[in-house]
């Protein structure tokens, strides 16, 4: 049952964007886990876009987060003065990288992960599928927080937090590692600001297309 009262079969209606999506990559550049983490970390209230063309030299200059803990914030915060709030974001990353020191000690649980100075639970869970860890809760971007309202699974709020709470209330947890990136591909390809209902996979789900466009 979702939240509207109405018993529905979303894993089956969401299968579409399931097969469409499954196992792409994030759309930040990353190379390996490192890199993820700290691209997470910067990507926070900024695109995608511009994380990926500012973090070369970064990761050119350092390559491991042991790299990474030898440094200071005078050299460091220059390689992502392009970064909204690169200030704060500076501080955690470098706290991060003393702390932990090495790749392999990075924690790849929700509660290690949201332990870290600025990871939530939104880029825990981005983090959790892009290394194919198991599932702890739903990517809920702001793709989604926008799309799956939309479609009709849960009521519309801005609260990331909430939208995941909700989606893991309504969706098989089997699901749950595929299905917020799903969405996102979905948010961020055909399910736009302006909806090109035309082209979507689910439309014939969708509480949007059925009660304001058909």
């Amino acid at each position: 049952m979702d939240l509207f009262g109405e018993t529905i079969n979303w894993e089956e209606k969401l299968k579409p964007i399931l097969d469409k999506y499954k196992g792409r990559k994030h759309p930040l550049d990353y190379q390996n886990t490192y890199q993820l983490l700290v691209m997470v970390i910067l990507s926070a209230q900024d695109s995608d876009a511009n994380i990926n063309k500012i973090t070369p030299p970064l990761f050119e200059k350092y390559p491991t987060l042991k790299s990474l803990s030898e440094s200071d914030l005078e050299t460091f915060i220059p390689y992502i003065s392009k970064v909204r709030n690169y200030p704060t974001k500076a501080q955690w990353i470098l706290e991060i990288a003393k702390t932990i020191k090495n790749d392999k000690d990075i924690p790849l649980t929700m509660q290690g992960l949201t332990a870290l100075k600025g990871i939530g639970r939104k880029s825990a869970n981005v983090i959790l599928r892009e290394t194919s860890k198991p599932a702890e809760g739903i990517i809920a971007d702001l793709h989604v927080i926008r799309v799956a309202p939309r479609i009709g699974i849960i009521k519309e709020s801005k609260d990331g937090n909430k939208v995941e709470k909700d989606l893991m209330q309504v969706l098989p947890k089997n699901i749950w590692s595929e299905i917020g990136m799903a969405i996102s591909f979905l948010g961020r390809e055909t399910c736009r600001p302006k909806p090109k209902c035309e082209e979507c996979l689910i439309a014939d789900s969708c509480h949007y297309y059925i009660t304001e466009v058909i």
